[in-house]
């Protein structure tokens, strides 16, 4: 394409795009809720035995019941070129053996079961062995610090943790004491490391029977507890359920049009983290509710590995992040030069809005489109998304999915809700409840999520509009969450670390627009009497948050000032920060107790 080409030409209302190699699931991109509920999804899955319903039953043994054991579920690459496949037989086995190893240390039904390492195989083993006992699990992010590691820990009342020697020694072995709860630790690798209950993996684990019957959990019975930030206080602690499972098939299954048959299944990769939600509900769970093979890559981003491991592993279905996508547009399609990516097929993204331009470029580099899709820690799956058989209007999020209703709306101070009829109008993104992954609760937090709904009505807290034709647009965040890179910040975690500095007196942090992040995090900081600003101190601070913090969560740069804008009330006002270092308007100065600029 000529370089020359403006980019209203570049950029079209709607892309023409190859017509799919098989049949999507929602063939129909006219209606694809008129035939659908929730009751006639129920059959594709097949419950326990005995009745009930539980995660790791449905995306593990009734594929072993079914005879479909000897199919491969997890295909894991590793970072040295290491390799392992597990069977459906095999996971099964696998996660019985962890099963069986919490109810010989004595952890019950419902405690809470987290890990924190690198995608490893035993963490996807922990992750559905755990749900298979019945207990709760919570991934959590490797990169994450010691502060965030130990605030979730604490307030989800951690029994046990999963993790890695090297991991434990950095970043849980000195928070120990304030983890009274904290029984039992399992690490998985050689490297020395030592503390109360700390036991090996390969010792207890291998050890242990590879026969279990799953714990008899029902739809409501708590599954997951995925950690969210929000703009005060701690981190929210979202509530998800075993009868979230219904979601993840149904959502692997039209979003992600995973495709499994007599014959062959479809290769699929998601590239997110397990320790976000994305990387649980549709790096673990969905692929493997829907019965297809699920590729897990241990190392990081690099464009190159990335598109051998396309290649070479015939990936058909790829998942990742608008950030990778950017990163991979800086370097040109001439890495792509010679590759082989005949297998595939469809390619999506998740963890912020896809620029137009993203979305148009993956069809210049791969033959094919990226479909843009939305949902949040608190939908537990995907909502709205452009799904395989519609037309693509690059920047759009799509369409509601089967079973989701979305609308525009507003609420009132008593709660009534308002809902936009015309097209084109921006408000709040509504959801019609309920839906089977909608979050329970925020843990012990019932008032903050009472707040999310009224009148039948989720809010979620996004501004958005949908034009004439039912697409969704996202315009932006009602909230001043900070996304980097797919994560989500909440500025209070970063200000705590900050102000634990001795130099510091006040911090305030905002997110500033990235052409590949999205966004990273800038701090403005006030310091205490005696000490002056510097360059030494600025490295100083950011060195000592990203210990704190680790790198994905901590402030990329430092601005010092005398004092920070506050309510009179004492809040840091961050959207007046924000609206400063951006030159946007300052809105509302009514309650601005200080106004010192320098």
């Amino acid at each position: 394409m000529n370089q020359q080409t403006s980019e209203s030409a570049r950029i079209p209302a709607r892309l023409v795009k190859p017509k799919p190699r098989i049949t999507p699931h929602l063939a129909d991109p006219s209606g694809p809720n008129a035939s659908f509920s929730w009751d006639q999804a129920q059959a594709h899955l097949s419950g326990l035995p005995g009745g009930g319903l539980n995660i790791a039953y449905e995306a593990v043994d009734r594929h072993v019941a079914d005879g479909r054991g000897t199919r491969e579920a997890i295909r894991w690459i590793g970072k040295t070129g290491a390799r392992r496949s597990l069977s459906y037989a095999e996971l099964a086995e696998a996660t019985s053996r962890f099963a069986n190893a919490l109810q010989a240390l004595g952890v019950m039904p419902g405690e809470r079961v987290f890990v924190l390492m690198g995608r490893l195989p035993e963490l996807y083993i922990a992750v559905l062995g755990a749900l298979k006992a019945g207990c709760v699990v919570t991934p959590l992010f490797s990169a994450f610090g010691p502060e965030p590691i130990a605030t979730r820990c604490e307030m989800g009342d951690a029994r046990l943790l999963v993790t890695t020697p090297e991991l434990y020694q950095r970043k849980v072995a000195g928070l120990r004491e304030r983890l009274p709860g904290l029984r039992h630790v399992l690490l998985v690798g050689d490297a020395t490391a030592e503390g109360p209950g700390v036991q090996r993996w390969h010792e207890l684990v291998d050890a242990a029977s590879p026969v279990f019957s799953t714990t008899a959990t029902d739809a409501e019975t708590m599954s997951l507890l995925h950690f969210t930030s929000g703009t005060t206080g701690r981190p929210k602690g979202a509530v998800h359920v075993h009868g979230a499972v219904l979601a993840h098939w149904a959502t692997g299954h039209y979003a992600l049009d995973l495709h499994s048959d007599a014959q062959e299944s479809d290769v699929y990769w998601c590239t997110a983290d397990p320790g976000w939600v994305t990387g649980t509900s549709y790096g673990i769970i969905a692929p493997l509710v829907c019965g297809v093979v699920n590729v897990v890559v241990e190392a990081e981003f690099d464009a190159a590995s990335w598109y051998e491991v396309l290649e070479r592993e015939r990936v058909s279905v790829w998942y990742t992040a608008p950030t990778a996508i950017r990163m991979m547009m800086k370097l040109g399609t001439e890495a792509l030069r010679g590759r082989d990516l005949s297998a595939l097929r469809f390619m999506a993204s998740v963890g912020e809005p896809l620029n137009p331009e993203a979305v148009v470029w993956g069809l210049e580099a791969f033959g094919l489109p990226f479909h843009d899709n939305w949902w949040q820690t608190e939908t537990g799956g995907i909502m709205i998304a452009n799904f395989a058989a519609m037309d693509i209007k690059p920047g759009s999020m799509g369409k509601p999915l089967p079973g989701i209703t979305a609308a525009i709306g507003s609420r009132d101070a008593e709660g009534h809700v308002s809902l936009v009829e015309q097209p084109d109008v921006q408000g709040e993104l509504l959801l019609k409840t309920p839906w089977p992954s909608m979050m329970r609760g925020y843990l012990n937090e019932d008032a903050r999520y009472r707040k999310c709904f009224s009148e039948g009505w989720y809010f979620t807290g996004d501004l958005a509009r949908r034009d004439v034709e039912g697409y969704y647009w996202f315009v932006g965040r009602a909230d001043d969450v900070i996304k980097s890179s797919g994560h989500l910040i909440g500025p209070f975690e970063v200000e705590s670390a900050l102000i634990e500095h001795p130099a510091v007196a006040e911090a305030g942090v905002i997110g500033v627009p990235d052409p590949t992040a999205g966004e990273v995090v800038k701090a403005f900081v006030a310091l205490k009497p005696g000490f002056e600003p510097s360059e030494a101190l600025m490295r100083e601070l950011l060195g000592h948050a990203r210990k704190r913090l680790g790198a994905a969560v901590a402030p990329k740069s430092i601005e010092f000032r005398i004092d920070l804008p506050k309510t009179r009330s004492g809040k840091i006002m961050r959207r007046l920060l924000k609206a400063r270092e951006l030159g946007l308007p300052e809105g509302d100065l009514s309650t601005l107790e200080n106004d010192e600029k320098k």
